[in-house]
């Protein structure tokens, strides 16, 4: 059996949680399936690569726009590869996957649609591709959605809730729940360094929300390391220098996962101040869950507010409030009990419902779902 899994990007060109599901999926592999990638570059020219042991096409683009590849060629590619494949996964939203299923997708080829986010606040854009979004939908065998919020509360998917799965994504608990002795150490020197630590982990991109946050770090007394790469990071280092907090906020740049994982546990909490819908879930939270971190995050109508609950894992405060921000925060740093408190839950919650055999249980009962024939075995 060939799966071919489609996006806009992929590693090394940018990390997300996309990408992460994306290559959990591909490490994964029912008996006999074989998977592959296909997306567009960021800018450059077409090339092949393996990553994770997963073969990548990425096709050439030419920049972006709407935050969508300029790849002329992906649909094409994309219809050819699809042919012989006998699973397409689509990672929407990206309307180029929605051009080639529209044009060619054979109808031998069995459709999951990954539902990972809405295409929030480009309403031309989403005026434009509707008509590709409900041409997928409805030749779509099934639909996967993160978590139900995501499907109460879109309006394109209403009309398709019989075929739609709710698999909650998940990350492996037991890797982010433990550290080497060598980790200690660092962990012990950054809890030296920053006594009273947030973490925020993402791309440095406007919906992330922080702006916000800095906004919210001039009432708090605490240091802020912010982990990412994007297109805001000169703004946010101007914006830190404006409001005065420049010494107590840190940008670094991308961190590998046992990097992250260090500061996650060094930190008194994550704190994942969004400000938009385009933030659907948050994998990081759950990272941060199983470290034993509480969590800030925000109420949107997304699943986010729904993974780290308010007074149970952490706290949720109004998107777009640095005062409630700045409350939430300066309470978990002065409430140092409530605090672990929150942690032990997280850690608890994390294992019970979103450890990684658990979500690719889910994900291989999809398979076998859409294709019957396909064995329950499963190899690593």
């Amino acid at each position: 059996m060939k799966i071919v899994h489609a996006y806009k990007i992929y590693r090394p060109d940018v990390n997300g949680g996309i990408p992460a599901v994306m290559a959990m999926l591909c490490l994964y592999r029912v008996a006999g399936s074989t998977n592959e990638i296909v997306v567009a570059r960021r800018f450059g020219w077409f090339r092949k690569y393996l990553f994770d042991n997963a073969p990548v096409t990425a096709t050439t683009s030419f920049g972006t726009l709407f935050s969508t590849p300029l790849a002329p060629t992906f649909p094409s590619y994309l219809i050819g590869q699809a042919k012989t494949a006998d699973i397409l996964v689509h990672h929407a939203p990206f309307p180029l996957t929605d051009t080639a299923i529209a044009i060619g997708l054979p109808k031998s080829v069995s459709l999951i649609v990954y539902w990972h986010a809405e295409i929030v606040g480009r309403s031309f854009l989403k005026w434009l591709v509707s008509p590709l979004l409900r041409h997928t939908l409805r030749r779509a065998d099934k639909i996967v959605v993160s978590n139900e919020f995501v499907a109460q509360n879109s309006p394109l998917l209403s009309s398709y809730r019989e075929k739609t799965s709710v698999i909650p994504y998940g990350v492996d608990t037991q890797y982010w729940a433990a550290i080497t002795p060598s980790e200690q150490g660092v962990v012990d020197e950054l809890r030296a360094k920053y006594p009273r630590l947030i973490v925020a982990v993402g791309r440095l991109v406007p919906y992330k929300g922080y702006d916000v946050l800095l906004r919210a770090i001039c009432k708090v007394d605490a240091q802020v390391v912010i982990i990412g790469d994007g297109p805001l990071q000169k703004k946010l280092e101007r914006l830190a220098v404006r409001l005065g907090v420049s010494n107590r906020v840190t940008i670094r740049r991308t961190l590998d996962r046992d990097n992250v994982k260090t500061y996650l546990h060094a930190a008194r909490m994550l704190v994942m101040p969004s400000i938009s819908e385009a933030e659907a879930f948050g994998i990081v939270q759950i990272e941060a869950m199983a470290a034993g971190r509480p969590v800030v995050n925000t109420s949107l109508s997304t699943a986010v507010p729904h993974i780290a609950r308010h007074g149970i894992e952490g706290l949720t405060v109004p998107p777009n409030n640095s005062d409630a921000l700045a409350d939430a925060l300066r309470h978990l740093l002065d409430h140092p009990a409530l605090a672990e408190q929150m942690g032990a839950a997280a850690r608890s919650r994390a294992k019970a419902e979103y450890d990684e055999p658990r979500f690719l249980e889910r994900i291989n009962a999809l398979y076998q779902e859409v294709r019957p024939h396909i064995e329950a075995a499963s190899n690593s």
